[in-house]
């Protein structure tokens, strides 16, 4: 699933159902019946929200055939309906699907060929385990992490978002001031970029560690973890590299492992690295995955130092009854096939440069574009309406999200204050997508301002 718009709880991206009525009769049916038969606390994007039927790359086709382009969607990396996983999905099902506790040559030759990616300890000697979701594997890498320190302290970034498990939730702000954070929870602010000096960025959140750490310290639970996502997803996209060095130094001297969140950032997502958190040159104890890794099947996993994990598998049984089930890795495989086999790393970095490149030129027409950042094809650009103060603009955003799906382009928005654009679209984003995004926005830019 896509992690929550932030914004103390509301996703401003999203179908207000005071609404309805506004709505045509069969769009509007068809909401009725879904809030009738799946209850309260599911949401749909956009103001006018998207029917979707069919999938192909980065296109959506709704029921009358009409075409979105998706420059949001990082659950299918390699695009909708890859022929290639597909495929692999098909064939494993009419073949065998069935749980971990056999003797699989699939999992053992997935995990052979993905583990020396990570480079460090864990392509020396670490182990993978398998989940479903990334909620999962990150409910289990702090299981593992409190197990192996014994403690129960975790630290996270403002508005992390990391998972909605009953632990997970516990420590994504995210999720809003009604969701509550464990006790054992601390946060620390995200690397801003736009507002702090970037070479100061590093040190400042190291201090910060240090300081929340002897809190829980102070409070009889010490510190267990900390866990980023390497991209900062939901603390509105930040890409400056080499920050999160000093973090897990002080992380370390604090007696904590550190945690890789690549959901978000990991499978080639950077461009620059296959893993976002090598970006910061980096060897986590453990590195988390979900989300893109089975291209839209669930599949989701760990990767882990030996040490970090031996006393837990000597003391624990894990067993997941899907997690790492036969069909989710051919899916997995495939998916890993496909953005090695068509080069999608190298894609990510010369598209999401493209973009990049045309959100700075129009940032010189319009002043309401405070700052444009990323790397590969993740992309946020900041909304303002005082650049020189840099005053944060979610009306400005909400405005640009739900205008640009009525051009049938989808994005989302994110950050604290819901005022930063959010581009993140499969892997296999062209030259032509990147142009027709940058095209539809500088129209809606031109019709809000001018």
């Amino acid at each position: 699933m896509s992690s929550p718009t932030p914004g103390h709880g509301k996703m401003v991206n999203a179908f207000n159902p005071d609404t309805l009525s506004d709505l045509d009769p069969a769009t509007g049916a068809a909401i009725a019946r879904r809030m009738r038969l799946l209850g309260p606390a599911y949401r749909l994007f956009y103001q006018t929200p998207v029917q979707v039927s069919t999938g192909r790359g980065t296109r959506l086709f709704d029921r009358d055939g009409a075409e979105y382009l998706d420059a949001y969607n990082n659950v299918v990396s390699v695009g909708h309906c890859h022929p290639h996983v597909v495929a692999a999905v098909h064939q494993q099902m009419q073949t065998l699907c069935t749980h971990t506790r056999y003797v699989q040559d699939g999992i053992l030759n997935y995990a052979e060929t993905l583990l020396p990616s990570f480079g460090g300890r864990i392509a020396e000697a670490g182990h993978m385990m398998f989940t479903c979701t990334g909620s999962e594997a990150n409910d289990l890498a702090m299981r593992i992490a409190r197990h192996h320190t014994g403690r129960n302290g975790i630290i996270v970034t403002a508005e992390a978002y990391h998972g909605n498990s009953d632990l997970t939730a516990s420590f994504s702000p995210s999720l809003g001031d009604q969701s509550p954070l464990g006790t054992w929870v601390r946060r620390i602010p995200a690397p801003d970029s736009y507002r702090h000096d970037p070479a100061t960025l590093g040190q400042m959140m190291a201090a910060a560690v240090t300081e929340q750490a002897h809190l829980l310290r102070r409070h009889g639970d010490g510190l267990a973890a900390f866990i980023a996502d390497s991209l900062f997803s939901s603390d509105g996209i930040f890409a400056t590299p080499e920050v999160l060095g000093p973090v897990a130094a002080a992380v370390r001297a604090a007696g904590g492992l550190f945690v890789a969140d690549e959901v978000q950032s990991g499978f080639a997502r950077s461009g620059e690295r296959f893993w976002g958190f090598q970006r910061h040159g980096l060897d986590p104890d453990i590195v988390t995955m979900g989300k893109p890794m089975g291209n839209g099947y669930p599949v989701a996993g760990i990767a882990v130092v030996p040490e970090v994990v031996a006393q837990f598998g000597r003391d624990t049984r894990y067993f997941n009854t899907f997690g790492g089930n036969s069909v989710a890795i051919a899916a997995a495989q495939a998916t890993l096939d496909v953005i090695r086999g068509e080069n999608l790393q190298a894609n990510s970095a010369r598209i999401g440069q493209m973009i990049q490149d045309g959100f700075t030129a129009l940032a010189r027409r319009f002043e309401a574009i405070g700052d444009v950042r990323g790397a590969g094809l993740y992309v946020g650009v900041e909304m303002v309406s005082d650049r020189a103060g840099k005053v944060p603009d979610a009306q400005a955003a909400t405005q640009i999200v739900n205008q640009l799906r009525e051009r049938r382009v989808l994005i989302s928005a994110t950050g604290p204050d819901a005022n930063v654009l959010k581009i993140r679209p499969p892997l296999v984003f062209s030259a032509d997508d990147a142009d027709r995004l940058l095209t539809e926005t500088e129209a809606v830019l031109r019709g809000l301002y001018g």
